[in-house]
């Protein structure tokens, strides 16, 4: 298993900072025991297509890919690539390349904690990246609100806030109240 020490090596302000870093504290017991493997942000998510043809853009299904030492070696570092904020696999393949620093894959459950930094057209390719693959999990918080838009693959399952627990399809919990602004 990789080493995770980096996973706090996060975005540019301290909230942001706080709220992955506690996403991760939250599941460390499970990743421990190998029932999760959550990905530092310093890994990047590969995925296919251009963004200039976004129709052509998709996350990668590692269950579909024929031969993963080859994958591995000589597709996945050519890949376009992003860096969520938060990855989290529990039952979905993924593929690593040597260095640990890129993945392909559809994670279970993905977390984006917008700060001013992300334009428009930033939020907009993630939602829809992410989107495209339908068994995938996707959060995504503004720094400076509690409310959680929550989406599995194309569908919008509904909002959650930082007041309450939060629990996601897979029944996976995060207690992150601690955290919640001030109303």
């Amino acid at each position: 298993m990789r080493n995770i020490d980096n996973i706090f090596e996060m975005g540019a302000t301290k909230r942001h900072g706080q709220t992955i870093g506690a996403f991760f504290s939250e599941v460390w017991e499970k990743v421990k025991a190998k029932e999760l493997f959550v990905i530092p942000d310093s890994c990047s998510l590969v995925y296919s297509g251009e963004k200039i043809e976004p129709d052509m853009i998709n996350l990668i299904d590692a269950g579909s890919v024929g031969n993963t030492e080859h994958f591995r070696e000589h597709i996945i570092n050519n890949l376009k690539y992003v860096q969520p904020d938060f990855m989290l696999f529990k039952n979905n393949k993924y593929i690593e390349n040597d260095k640990e620093t890129r993945i392909a894959g559809c994670p279970d459950l993905v977390i984006e904690v917008w700060s001013e930094d992300n334009g428009e057209k930033d939020r907009a390719f993630k939602k829809y990246l992410y989107s495209t693959s339908s068994i995938t999990e996707h959060w995504y918080i503004e720094q400076d609100s509690n409310i959680i838009e929550c989406y599995y693959g194309r569908e919008k399952i509904g909002v959650q806030n930082l007041a309450d627990i939060l629990v996601s399809r897979d029944g996976i919990k995060f207690d992150l109240r601690y955290l919640k602004l001030p109303e």
